[in-house]
């Protein structure tokens, strides 16, 4: 009987070796992220890229407005000049003494007996 005895322990230590040996074959792989988490961060990259290209091509845009702005600053203020210079001009050509001179080379004559003094109201 003692050797049923051992024989039937060395089968009980076999079972409990190849439990065992089927315990470690049987590891399950753990994952460093979930399929959630991993869904989660592929949405959070696509909404961070978005708003980077969104954002990119508002400054691209406001730069433009900018560069419109100045142009048309710039072509206003051209025009400011020019306007100036007119009146510059204008004021040089209407002086008494010009149009004098032009009244005595088209050969007017001043008559002070025909002169009238106009007055404001």
């Amino acid at each position: 009987m003692s050797s049923l005895a051992r024989k039937f322990q060395q089968q009980q230590q076999v079972e409990r070796t190849v439990e065992v040996q089927e315990r470690t074959i049987v590891k399950t792989k753990k994952h460093w992220l979930t399929p959630g988490e991993k869904i989660i961060g592929i949405v959070f990259t696509g909404l961070v890229c978005f708003g980077a290209v969104n954002l990119i091509s508002n400054q691209a845009e406001i730069y433009q407005v900018n560069k419109d702005i100045q142009e048309v600053q710039t072509s206003i203020n051209e025009l400011e000049k020019v306007n100036n210079d007119l009146q510059v001009q204008v004021s040089e050509l209407s002086t008494y003494e010009r149009i004098w001179e032009k009244a005595k080379q088209m050969g007017l004559v001043l008559n002070e007996n025909n002169v009238k003094v106009v007055h404001e109201k």
